[in-house]
């Protein structure tokens, strides 16, 4: 029979994918004889069931009343006891961290009995009662009962007028839980609840359906945690950190989760419960001044602290409360942190002896190096200050202030750059924080939800500037010295250095670009950046290459570490002046006309191609033979038809329109393009090849490889091979001559088409297009969104390499066409070459290399080491 409910010295912090990290990490803190309140955790095989069926399991309910009872033994109280009542707090817990997403109730064990019996408990201290009770009904009634919180926070908040909560006496208190209950009745037509039994069940089964509130959702599909895995439920005794002022609650990091520089960073707050930190709803104290508050316990806390990073070799995030001046450690994980920290911690812990380098290298992603390379604000020029707050999440954010998130997702759709401003962010803020470009807010610390969640998106955030006087109903906020900024005005956040600045201030290349662009390194973020890279290009297997079109961009691959070009579009070069060189071609009615507009072209290519190999210098430069349809470089039909119509047209024009319309096509993606060009229109690859041998003959060590596009048949690539492989020998140049792999009949016959090809790259945006029958310019905006909310997608598939479907395709052609050639060349060249997980996917693969733009060069190579480690890792276990 299943085990469903866990003792939390039963656990370990191993057992995520049972418990969820916090259940897990409350177990290993009590095996380490830390001071964690007694509880239990039910799993999330629980949760799973509980989703699927709509029922919890058989046994979860004796084995809760179990655990329920050792539980009271341990404590000497019953739940719900009217004299000396236990409480208990009922917490969410997935395997991944899930900040304020899902639903926590407190508290819980309270009614209008056992409240006289936990103010005896406190002393007599009727105030600590009341407020605890009603935040009960509070959080009971907004996440279990599903009734609008505004209605308790508009209650409180008339109550409280320009006081603080913690001004409010204890009949006040009383009145509000009355007030509260009233409001429970009125929107559910029931009595709040009085038995704790029934408060703890339904609280349970609120946490297990929150797995799947859209705000749940929406945080997954943002992080890509997968939908199936539930979350566990910890029923832990209450301690409060509300008593009074020699109570409180706080949060710890063992290191600065911004920079990551060593010391002691997080918020304090007296006389509080631990939502009140995260909600931002009075601004925290740094945790420095614990020592002067209650020194024995800052002493424990730093010990702590201290002795967890050791355990767990890396940040921790720690939550705590100081009841009466006794330290209870309620939870412990590993750290979010901002891309910058995490390149400091890692080579930290290396240095420290926590982790090898390889170890520092699994630990940090592509997309943590991607946000180091977004640019940041530049020190030219004027910048009026508005005021500053703390420096939450780094980043340089410009937009067009909003002050709900449904504007904020509005505005983002239609194209505009936003900063969501805000009093302080709540879980239900999420879709707008992921629509802006940064967040700002008025209340709140390091640890507040903004600061938190905006963290782990790498999005930029300011929090707790409290110079700030946000006015969501005016849509306004009003800074120091009477500025007035309202909706749709831009500001500029930094949050570096927690800077708001009026207007729009103007950016510059991060540092870590400059340092890829062969700037030395100046400090410690760009020496782990660097020590990272150089250690990630020893391990990879997986080689790297860049789509370059020019010579420009040619040399920045170099730069940014690309071994060789592995797709050089010769499309863009018939743009701009040579576009009427190919109006010529199309235009030819005889043979010495086609042939007059080719040899136009030739030394045009050949010129480029020259520029290409000499940025690239002895590097192998993959050239793709042009792809589009033809008349994608001719004026528009439907200008031309009107300009006909008029009487406007040139006869030009007019013999333009005629073979325009020949080369119509309905679908032009699957009509006459790529090798089917080279093949109808004679002399057209031709030319091109000749331009590419003439080009590699006159720089020594060119590297060329032909490219032929759009191959399905293995006759059709040895047709332009043969008339090739002429040229190259009259030229006297040797080049490889390969193909793309974008249709699915290719890859299904790549054994056959290896025959005649030395190379395949995979163009998977075509190949995606082509195995899914979507229109890639058609069916993103169409509704991709739609799919993504159903679940259908986990995200779009040109974004991330669909493995099940195109992945397979891919596999097929690898696994035949390396059969039939052993030493064929494999590599990837459409966008998918620098998506991380699709980089994963091309090492599992055996491809050669993958190819992408040049800023995502770094990011390409860091991910194919961590692949290669991994890969390592998991041979090792």
């Amino acid at each position: 029979m299943a085990k469903y409910v866990y003792d939390f010295t039963e656990g370990n912090k191993d057992l995520k994918d049972l418990l969820g990290g916090k259940g897990a990490n409350l177990a290993e803190m009590t095996n380490l004889g830390l001071p964690v309140p007694p509880g239990f955790t039910i799993t999330s095989q629980a949760c799973r069931h509980y989703l699927a069926e709509g029922a919890v399991p058989d046994g979860l309910e004796a084995e809760v009343a179990e655990h329920l009872a050792a539980l009271e033994s341990a404590m000497g109280k019953k739940l719900g006891q009217a004299d000396d009542p236990l409480l208990v707090s009922v917490r969410s817990g997935a395997k991944f961290s899930m900040p304020g997403m899902m639903e926590t109730v407190l508290n819980i064990g309270l009614n209008d009995e056992s409240v006289h019996g936990l103010a005896k408990q406190a002393g007599g201290n009727e105030r600590f009662a009341w407020d605890s009770y009603r935040r009960l009904i509070q959080m009971f009634g907004k996440t279990v009962l599903g009734i609008d919180g505004d209605l308790f926070e508009h209650a409180l908040e008339s109550l409280k007028g320009s006081r603080q909560d913690t001004d409010l006496s204890a009949e006040e208190l009383q009145a509000l839980v009355e007030t509260f209950k009233g409001i429970v009745r009125s929107e559910t037509g029931k009595d709040f609840p009085s038995d704790p039994r029934d408060q703890m069940r339904l609280a349970v089964m609120a946490v297990f359906d929150s797995w799947n509130a859209p705000r749940a959702i929406l945080y997954r599909r943002q992080e890509r945690i997968p939908a199936d895995l539930g979350t566990a439920v910890n029923i832990v005794a209450m301690v409060f950190g509300n008593l009074g002022e020699d109570s409180g609650t706080g949060v710890a990091f063992t290191r600065d989760p911004g920079s990551g520089r060593q010391g002691l960073y997080g918020d304090y707050l007296q006389n509080a419960q631990g939502e009140d930190v995260v909600a931002g709803i009075r601004n925290t104290i740094p945790l420095q001044e614990l020592e002067r508050i209650d020194k024995r316990s800052y002493d424990e806390l730093l010990q702590i602290m201290e002795k967890l990073e050791n355990h767990y070799r890396d940040l921790c995030d720690i939550e705590f409360t100081i009841e009466r001046g006794k330290l209870w450690m309620l939870q412990t994980r590993v750290g979010k942190r901002t891309a910058a920290a995490a390149f400091c911690i890692a080579t930290q812990l290396v240095d420290q002896g926590l982790i090898s380098i390889d170890e520092a290298v699994t630990r940090i992603t592509g997309d943590q190096l991607a946000q180091l390379m977004f640019p940041r604000f530049s020190s030219e020029g004027e910048r009026r200050l508005l005021t500053k707050g703390m420096n939450a999440s780094p980043g340089a954010a410009v937009g067009k202030v909003v002050f709900t998130s449904e504007r904020a997702v509005e505005l983002a759709g239609q194209g505009e750059d936003v900063i969501l401003v805000r009093r302080e962010t709540n879980p239900d803020d999420l879709s707008g924080m992921i629509a802006a470009r940064g967040v700002l807010t008025s209340r709140g610390g390091k640890t507040s939800h903004a600061a938190v969640v905006a963290r782990g998106m790498g999005k930029t955030c300011v929090c707790g500037a409290e110079e700030l006087e946000v006015s969501t109903s005016s849509r306004s906020f009003t800074a120091p010295g009477g500025v007035t900024v309202n909706e749709g005005d831009v500001i500029s956040i930094d949050g570096s250095t927690g800077e708001v600045f009026l207007g729009e201030v103007p950016v510059m290349d991060s540092a870590v670009v400059e340092y890829f662009e062969g700037a030395a390194p100046q400090d410690d973020l760009v020496r782990a950046v660097d020590r990272i890279m150089k250690h990630a290009d020893e391990v990879r297997t997986l080689g790297v290459r860049a789509n370059a079109d020019n010579a420009e961009d040619s040399a920045r691959a170099r730069r940014f570490g690309a071994a060789g070009i592995g797709l050089c579009r010769t499309e863009h070069m018939f743009l701009g002046d040579r576009r009427q060189l190919v109006e010529d071609l199309v235009l030819a009615s005889s043979e010495e006309e086609r042939q007059s507009a080719l040899d136009a072209l030739e030394p045009l290519q050949k010129s480029d191609f020259i520029e290409i190999f000499q940025a690239m210098d002895g590097l192998p430069v993959t050239i793709r033979l042009i792809d589009p349809p033809l008349h994608e470089f001719l004026p528009d039909l439907v200008e031309l038809s009107v300009k006909v119509a008029k009487g406007d047209a040139s006869d030009k024009e007019r013999a333009l329109l005629v073979a325009v319309k020949r080369l119509h096509e309905q679908n032009p993606m699957l009509g006459l393009r790529g090798v089917r060009l080279g093949l109808v229109i004679p002399g057209l690859f031709a030319m091109q090849v000749r331009a590419i041998a003439e080009a590699a003959r006159e720089v020594r060590g060119a590297r060329p490889e032909i490219m032929i596009p759009l191959v399905a048949a293995v006759q059709e690539l040895e047709a332009v091979r043969e008339e090739a492989a002429g040229i190259l020998a009259e030229v006297g140049v040797d080049a490889l001559v390969g193909t793309m792999i974008e249709t699915p009949r290719a890859a299904l016959t790549a054994g056959q088409i290896a025959e005649a090809a030395q190379f395949f790259s995979f163009g998977t945006n075509d190949l995606t297009q082509m195995a899914w029958g979507f229109s890639r310019d058609d069916v993103e905006a169409a509704f991709f969104s739609r799919y993504l909310e159903l679940g259908i997608f986990g995200v779009s598939p040109f974004e991330t390499l669909d493995r099940d479907g195109v992945g397979r395709l891919v596999r097929i052609a690898a696994e035949e066409g390396r059969k039939a050639r052993p030493d064929l060349k494999l590599g990837i060249c459409g966008e998918h070459g620098g998506d991380p997980d699709s980089v994963h996917f091309c090492h599992e693969a055996g491809l050669d290399y993958v190819s992408c733009s040049p800023f995502r060069v770094p990011v390409a190579r860091l991910e194919a080491a961590r692949a290669a480690l991994q890969e390592s890792a998991s041979d090792t276990r």
